[in-house]
């Protein structure tokens, strides 16, 4: 029998409102609660679902009587779900359950109240709960009944970018029922407001600018009152924009962010796994050491900070969003540094943070270490480089497996202080020369003509050019046969050849001084011009001195400059001076225990290659670090490489002519594109990546060539359409938005959907295709057998 004590139907305007009611029905109230508008909205608990399941047949009387007394029955209303599983944090089971719009009088109510409980108990339903492991049982349904707005214009509001988790506000629209953006064949206008510049938006006008920037608006201050990220539904009744539904976006913390913007000027090109395996984790210990200086104790961990992609290395930029965070910096500044914001973006806000406050103690000391930082990395040089020195170039063959690890890992600590002390000479270089470069414009003087190396002869000692171009002057001097001998590059006869002792003993001197460099001097797979003496004989005899300006550019003492100006002017340049030489010197020693690495992993590589583990020493460069370190830790479980290493090397063969994107979101490998493939665009409403094989499906007579795993390519999609994306790998619509109902599907159950796609007419059965989820952009290739990682 219906209490009035407890009653079913209650206003969400109620300051505390009871759980029974759903989330979606409390975020309504919380809307309310703070402000915003919304169409006047009841919230029928799921005890009456609940106990009319238990055969109480007085519920469907005490529901009536309950809407006789508190609805206007003259009005018409929205009838909606709000079950105890919708607009979770985790699942929101968007679209899965039934609305029923424009229903009038207690008949009609309690009828479409009635269906909204029959849709929880659908097959779709079970199938949901499956594919997204969210099994709890029956599901317990509330109802919502809300006023119905007469819209003119309905839409859909997310306050972070729900594929990307960029910071940008993502809105779309259509005339009319907000039902449309879920029916069959409609594609929404999309707008993105980035920082409060439109980076995307319809070349139409058919909805005015000035309602979608209040929506913006409105999206941003809701966003900011919830203290969380979220999914809002809008109508536009011609005067007023009213709040119809809030949610929170789901799994945004899923999706990592990598750029290569600044990874490919440190580290370019294919990396090779050994490479990446010792040279990176080093180089990131260096960044969480400098890190830590500033914010203290931390769990930044070294192998998250960057990451291989098409065997080519990128940057995460969500973990150094954390680091500006934790420094009180905006984490959006970000965006700009490392190039993820789009074109058109405005700048992002910049507010200063208690956080950085706190943090002032460690930056002074953090900006005193760095003013100082010259007479510590002048002190260190000469230890290192007497440390790095005491290795030899020619491992013994009687140092065995344990022995050369040992010395690599002596190497890798090394490496470290090398990596470090480089990386502050580069950077306080930059410094130093930008402020020099500053005051010089002031006096009117182009920093380029300023000889930096002025009264600074050991600067000369690392540069290469003065060495050959004193070798070359020799090799004019000799006789014509020893000249051709030195010019064929034959090293064997210059061995053998006599009467050229002084010339031998100077390009033995060169060697030991420059024979560590190489054509790429980060990674230590580059051979180095020790290992190539024919070539570097043939580039003596070649060489020309290149030609520089030294002889037209002024001394510093030439600048006229007086008072506190010509006081500051020369610190400056005399610190640019030494974090000059210093860049010159830890460069090279830099380079050199490159050199190292490269020497004592071969030596590995020549024990392997003697149990027959590889091929070729050089094929140790194909392993990872850890395998190695397996390999010499457990004798007993050996196992040979070749195929491991045949299979990298095909990896790497198919991925060097890949079209590499600057900008990767989550952690699976973006599909390997090369210049020939086909693209079609769309909008993408579920992030992912996936190359599988198209079906085209029409109808339902299609369903049954679809197999598991296949990218299907559809008009739009129902609700009996759900067994088969169950079954889908990825979606590609033809038309629809983020709240198509293949949208939604796809996002639940974690598979990559592209829709509003142009030109599905190029696709037929069959065809391997692959699908970025986060770009919206689908490459036909002109093969079956595609690659991805």
């Amino acid at each position: 029998m219906f209490d009035p004590q407890e009653p079913y139907l209650v206003p969400v305007t109620n300051k505390h409102l009871p759980p029974k009611i759903g989330n979606k029905a409390a975020n309504l109230g919380r809307l309310m609660q703070n402000g915003y508008l919304v169409p006047k909205t009841y919230a029928l608990s799921w005890d009456a679902y609940l106990d009319l399941d238990k055969g109480n047949e007085t519920v469907l009387q005490a529901i009536s009587t309950e809407i006789h007394q508190k609805l206007d029955l003259e009005a018409s209303y929205a009838v909606r779900s709000s079950a105890d599983v919708e607009d979770s944090p985790d699942y929101s089971f968007a679209g899965q359950f039934t609305s029923v719009l424009n229903v009038q009088g207690v008949d009609r109510i309690l009828q479409a109240v009635t269906t909204v409980w029959k849709a929880s108990q659908t097959e779709s339903i079970r199938t949901y709960q499956k594919r997204s492991k969210h099994e709890r049982g029956d599901v317990r349904m509330a109802v919502i009944i809300q006023r119905m707005i007469n819209p003119v214009i309905s839409g859909v509001a997310f306050s972070i970018n729900p594929i990307s988790t960029l910071d940008e506000i993502v809105v779309e629209a259509v005339s009319g029922n907000g039902e449309m953006l879920v029916q069959e064949g409609v594609t929404p206008q999309r707008w993105v407001s980035k920082w409060g510049n439109w980076v995307e938006h319809p070349e139409s006008d058919a909805i005015p600018l000035r309602v979608i920037q209040q929506v913006v608006n409105e999206t941003q201050s809701i966003a900011k009152k919830m203290k969380s990220h979220v999914d809002l539904e809008w109508v536009y009744d011609g005067k007023d924009i009213y709040w119809v539904q809030m949610r929170d976006i789901t799994a945004l913390e899923k999706a990592e962010i990598y750029s290569n913007k600044i990874a490919k000027e440190m580290t370019p090109g294919l990396i090779k796994p050994l490479d990446w395996s010792v040279v990176v984790p080093i180089k990131s210990k260096m960044w969480i050491n400098v890190i830590s200086q500033v914010i203290g104790d931390n769990d930044l961990d070294p192998n998250r900070l960057a990451k291989l992609f098409h065997f080519r290395a990128y940057h995460n930029l969500t973990v150094f969003g954390r680091i500006f965070e934790s420094l009180g910096l905006p984490r959006e500044s970000l965006d700009v540094m490392m190039g993820v914001a789009p074109p058109g973006a405005g700048k992002p806000p910049f507010r200063l943070r208690p956080r950085l406050f706190l943090l002032m103690p460690r930056i002074v000391t953090f900006l005193w270490d760095k003013w100082t930082y010259a007479r510590k990395a002048q002190r260190d040089y000469s230890l290192l480089r007497a440390k790095a020195r005491q290795y030899s170039l020619d491992p013994p063959d009687d140092m065995d497996e344990s022995q050369l690890v040992k010395v690599i890992e002596q190497l890798k600590d090394l490496n470290l202080q090398t990596t470090t002390h480089t990386f502050h000479a580069i950077l306080l270089m930059q410094i130093y020369s930008a402020m020099l470069r500053s005051l010089l414009q002031r006096k009117g003087i182009d920093f380029a003509d300023i000889d930096l190396g002025a009264n600074l002869p050991d600067l000369e000692t690392y540069n290469p050019n003065n060495r050959l171009a004193e070798l070359h002057q020799h090799f004019l001097e000799l006789d014509k046969e020893s000249q051709e001998i030195i010019a064929s590059g034959d090293y064997l006869r210059f061995e053998e050849r006599e009467g050229i002792e002084t010339f031998k003993a100077e390009y033995q001197r060169f060697i030991d001084e420059f024979g560590h460099m190489s054509d790429r001097t980060v990674l230590f797979d580059s051979v180095p011009w020790r290992e190539t003496p024919g070539l570097i004989l043939e580039l003596i005899s070649s060489f020309e001195l290149p030609k520089e300006r030294t002889a037209d550019r002024k001394s510093f003492a030439e600048v006229k400059a007086h008072g506190l100006l010509s006081w500051v002017m020369k610190i400056i340049f005399e610190r640019t001076q030494k974090f000059h030489l210093l860049r010159e010197q830890y460069g090279s020693l830099y380079t050199y225990t490159l050199m190292l690495f490269r020497v004592y992993y071969l030596a590995l590589g020549d024990r392997m290659v003697a149990q027959g583990l590889l091929n070729s020493k050089d094929d140790i460069y194909y392993l990872y670090d850890q395998e190695i370190q397996n390999y010499v830790k457990d004798k007993r479980s050996r196992k040979p490489f070749q195929s491991a290493v045949r299979n990298r090397k095909d990896e790497i063969d198919r991925c060097k002519d890949a079209i590499v994107p600057e900008i990767i979101y989550g952690d699976s490998s973006p599909p390997v594109v090369v210049q020939h493939d086909q693209k079609l665009t769309g909008t993408p409403t579920s992030r992912g990546y996936y190359t599988g094989t198209v079906k085209l499906v029409r109808g339902i007579n299609d369903f049954q060539k679809v197999d598991n795993g296949d990218v299907i390519v559809i008009p739009y999609s129902e609700v009996g359409w759900v067994p088969l994306f169950a079954k889908a790998g990825a979606v590609i619509a033809e038309s629809g938005g983020m709240l198509s109902h293949s949208s939604i599907v796809a996002r639940e159950y974690g598979i990559p959907a592209v829709v509003s796609v142009n030109g599905t007419g190029h696709l037929q059965d069959n065809q391997i295709i692959s699908i970025d989820g986060y770009k919206g952009e689908i490459f036909i290739h002109n093969n079956e057998e595609v690659a991805s990682e």
